[in-house]
């Protein structure tokens, strides 16, 4: 990478970090201090609270991506920032279950991934792409094995309502980073050519990279129903779980230099195909676990975490990527903005499930 490239990377994944680090936080402990609230005695409305978010995120991702190819990327993202710190501080202030969803709802709105991602596009050359979509991707898995470990603690101290102040804040440091981390835009996408967002649904490679993300994301957040209660069979204590998921998330990072290698070669497909192969192995050996009844080891328990984030991670990386270099460049952030749509839907359909 070349400086610019590592600056822009460095400082997008930075943004993806300090705004997924408050979701995280809040995951863990969210269906178990709703309801606490008034009105948290309702399973369907907590689950809703809990899933609206990415019901919100889905509808706004391809409006806000398409307004980055507009009006530019840096300010739909400060935009975006700004709804969803008041939306956390909505929710921080709420005063029972409905107030918490309304918060939930107004940060869900604040969808600029599509933006983040079609900038960090437009930043870097097609041969270094994948490794800056694997720092965001990094930055996120890295922020998820924080939350594990820091959420209890600081629910304990501070509560439901802090930990939403506390992701406002978080949020507002994302936009000092926009402005004084980031580089600036290469060109005025205002000026550019302009395409239609219908193009995006009719291309069929696109169309196959977003149907794989809303079942990527499906089973991502489906596996913590499962998972946490076999790690709990297998004999090591809920709050002690980050000991299973660190090691397994840091140990795939470093598997990642395979897929590099591939993109390097022109085979980023033959590794997606692979990453995707790694997903479905682990759900299968998940499923006979399952259904044998039988007690895991923490052995099998951490290897079977560590080949899902291998495969998991290759799939956050790669597939963004391609959907770049897919897009016609007047079209990126709508193309992404499509990407992250059917992303937010797998999140809020599992979320909706688990609830349920």
């Amino acid at each position: 990478m070349t400086p610019l490239e590592r600056r822009s990377s460095i400082g997008l994944a930075l943004i993806f970090a300090l705004r997924m680090l408050g979701l995280f936080l809040v995951l863990p402990v969210f269906a178990l201090e709703a309801r606490k609230y008034p009105g948290g005695g309702d399973p369907a409305m907590v689950g809703l609270a809990m899933g609206i978010y990415g019901l919100t995120q889905a509808f706004l991702q391809l409006p806000l991506g398409m307004a980055s190819d507009r009006f530019g990327r840096k300010r739909v993202i400060v935009f975006g920032l700004l709804v969803f710190a008041a939306g956390s501080l909505l929710a921080a202030m709420a005063d029972s279950l409905t107030g918490l969803l309304v918060g939930r709802a107004l940060q869900g709105a604040g969808a600029v991934s599509a933006a983040v991602t079609a900038l960090l596009a437009d930043q870097t050359r097609d041969g270094v792409r994948t490794k800056a979509m694997a720092l965001v991707g990094g930055s996120i898995g890295l922020m998820f094995a924080v939350a594990l470990v820091a959420a209890p603690a600081l629910t304990s101290l501070m509560g439901l309502s802090g930990l939403f102040g506390l992701t406002c804040a978080l949020a507002l440091a994302g936009i000092a980073v926009v402005i004084w981390v980031v580089p600036p835009e290469s060109a005025p996408h205002a000026d550019a050519p302009r395409g239609r967002a219908a193009d995006v649904w009719k291309h069929p490679d696109l169309l196959r990279l977003n149907f794989g993300v809303f079942v990527l994301h499906t089973v991502q957040m489906s596996m913590w129903v499962a998972v946490p209660a076999l790690i709990v069979q297998a004999g090591l204590a809920k709050s002690e779980h980050w000991q299973l998921y660190l090691p397994a998330v840091v140990l795939s990072f470093v598997a990642m230099g395979g897929l590099f290698s591939m993109e390097r070669k022109g085979r980023l497909r033959a590794a997606l195909l692979g990453a995707i192969a790694l997903v479905l192995v682990v759900q299968i050996a998940l499923g006979l676990l399952f259904a044998s009844g039988s007690t895991p080891s923490l052995v099998v328990m951490g290897g079977l975490l560590f080949v899902f984030f291998c495969g998991f991670n290759a799939l956050e990386a790669s597939q963004p990527s391609l959907v770049s270099r897919m897009a016609p460049a007047q079209l990126r952030g709508a193309a992404l903005g499509s990407y992250n749509t059917l992303q937010s839907l797998g999140l809020f359909a599992a979320a909706r499930w688990a609830a349920c």
